[in-house]
């Protein structure tokens, strides 16, 4: 079989490089940030960054019967970003207490670590600038959210949308960073 490679090099804001390389017969994408490599759907496509914090933003096309695409965005920060404890607390806030679940994992994607949170409901988006602490009530989302443990720094994933869009994608992000539902146990912070 033939398989056909395109690869490009993005020049990002703080001299980080964006590395794209598509392999056509897997219709995957590889994008390189800082330490992590991710393995996404050819279909993800890259989106303007909406804050200065992110390393990245891509679209994620919506399903039959979802009319806005699915938004993943991918996060870094010097000194870790704060505990899993932290950041679970804070994922499952942003979606309104009623009606919301929520499923907590951890598992492992080959020697590292990684939690993941499920959050379905009313979505509390943010509006505007983070600062503002503005948000609008998007009703039937649904947020995947990872926390990636490597060797070199901490990943934040935040993969938001209407639920059935998400839904659809829990497989994907999953495989994009090497984690299996497999090696995941049910995690209580």
């Amino acid at each position: 079989m033939l398989r056909i490679i395109l690869a490009a090099t993005f020049l990002l804001p703080g001299s980080q490089s964006l590395l794209f390389a598509e392999d056509t017969s897997a219709k995957t994408t590889t994008v390189k940030l800082k330490a992590l490599t991710l393995n996404i759907p050819a279909t993800w496509t890259k989106a303007k960054k909406r804050s200065s914090m992110r390393l990245a933003t891509f679209a994620i096309p919506a399903v039959e019967g979802d009319e806005d695409n699915a938004e993943l965005a991918i996060y870094s920060f010097p000194g870790g970003g704060g505990s899993v404890g932290a950041n679970i607390n804070r994922w499952v806030g942003q979606f309104s207490g009623k009606g919301r679940k929520k499923m907590i994992t951890r598992g492992k994607a080959g020697e590292h670590n990684y939690y993941m949170v499920e959050v379905s409901g009313t979505y509390n988006q943010s509006v505007g600038p983070p600062i503002q602490r503005k948000t609008k009530a998007v009703e039937g989302s649904r947020m995947l959210a990872v926390i990636l443990q490597l060797d070199e720094g901490v990943y934040f994933l935040k993969l938001t949308g209407k639920d059935k869009t998400v839904k659809a994608q829990r497989q994907s992000l999953r495989e994009s960073f090497g984690g299996t539902s497999e090696s995941e146990e049910e995690y209580k912070s």
